[in-house]
């Protein structure tokens, strides 16, 4: 196992870290957590977007008063 991860340019401890952490799932499964987490990534950017959009349309209106 060291040598493969040697080979790739990649750290042991990497690759005993990921090998644990994605042990027993399918390729169907890898995927779909990819996606969910580059959604999770998308729509906590939108939120952030809201959020300052939010807060600089309080800071007009409250010039306003």
């Amino acid at each position: 196992m060291a040598e493969v991860c040697r080979q790739h340019g990649g750290r042991a401890a990497t690759c005993c870290q990921c090998q644990n952490k994605h042990a027993g799932m399918s390729v169907n499964e890898l995927k779909r957590g990819k996606e969910r987490e580059a959604e999770s990534a998308r729509l906590k950017k939108m939120c952030a977007e809201l959020a300052l959009k939010n807060v600089a349309i309080k800071d007009v209106l409250s010039r306003k008063l």
